[in-house]
């Protein structure tokens, strides 16, 4: 597959392998090679290698249909937020609103115009749409993403939203640039952002921002309930206060968290 913009540094075999785990989407846990070839642009033959390479490190397994990953895949995303370590500092105050809310509790963070779950407490309720750490919706249109692109500057927002979603979902909201302006606007000046069924039906969130010690967004938190089951005024005047005072626990406590030392040891 050609790309743009890559360096001299730049390892092809490790994009393809890449390219090839993530060619498996919500939905479709078993792909054959040929639907693997053809979700990555790659030749078969390169396909089939990197498909037994993967195999071969414990990433993905051979079924009589095809190829499906393994849980091994999600080392990757554990590896990266372990090295965040911003979820340990929040698990604690997101339990915590989950019990007083009965609702889920999600976070997330940016990547291209998508927001990816990071980390998660979940209720079992049934909602339009399954959410799992690593799930990736469009941005614009879920109350996590708006509370994100809120915290971009103008050129950046627009480079960030030229991006194609990788999510596969066509969300209700389509805005034009003015309404979408306006609507992240509103965002910064409350310091909260809401959806209420804009990405799919049957989905109603607010979320808030999670800060670093120099003020800056590194990730949003969101309470999420089904519309039928939950009232817009319940979900503005219970729940959103309760989200607020999490975020701001979890801002403070991580800021603190980041401004420690680093204690080095020697052997």
């Amino acid at each position: 597959m050609a790309r743009e913009r890559t360096g001299p540094d730049f390892i092809e075999a490790l994009a393809r392998g890449l390219d090839v785990i993530t060619a498996f989407r919500p939905g479709v846990p078993v792909m054959s090679l040929s639907a693997v070839a053809a979700a990555t642009g790659l030749a078969r033959p390169t396909a089939r290698r990197i498909l037994l390479t993967l195999e071969e490190l414990g990433y993905v397994r051979q079924t009589d249909t095809g190829f499906s990953l393994t849980p091994r895949v999600l080392d990757l995303g554990v590896t990266y937020m372990r090295s965040l370590g911003l979820w340990d500092v929040a698990r604690p105050h997101v339990e915590a609103l989950v019990a007083q809310t009965g609702e889920s509790s999600s976070m997330a963070q940016l990547d291209g115009s998508d927001i990816v779950y990071v980390a998660r407490v979940a209720v079992p309720k049934i909602i339009t749409l399954a959410v799992t750490i690593g799930t990736r919706f469009p941005a614009l249109q879920t109350s996590l993403g708006k509370v994100l692109l809120a915290d971009l500057r103008a050129d950046a927002l627009d480079e960030v939203l030229a991006q194609p979603t990788r999510s596969g979902l066509v969300p209700r909201w389509q805005p034009d640039r003015d309404e979408r302006d306006e609507a992240l606007r509103e965002v910064r000046a409350r310091g909260w952002a809401l959806t209420d069924e804009q990405l799919a039906p049957g989905i109603r969130s607010v979320a808030a921002p999670l800060r670093d010690g120099s003020g800056r967004v590194v990730a949003a938190l969101n309470v999420t309930v089904h519309a039928a089951e939950t009232p817009l005024e319940v979900l503005l005047e219970e729940h959103l206060p309760l989200l607020l005072r999490t975020a701001s626990a979890v801002s403070e406590d991580w800021a603190r968290f980041a401004a420690l030392p680093e204690v080095v040891t020697s052997a």
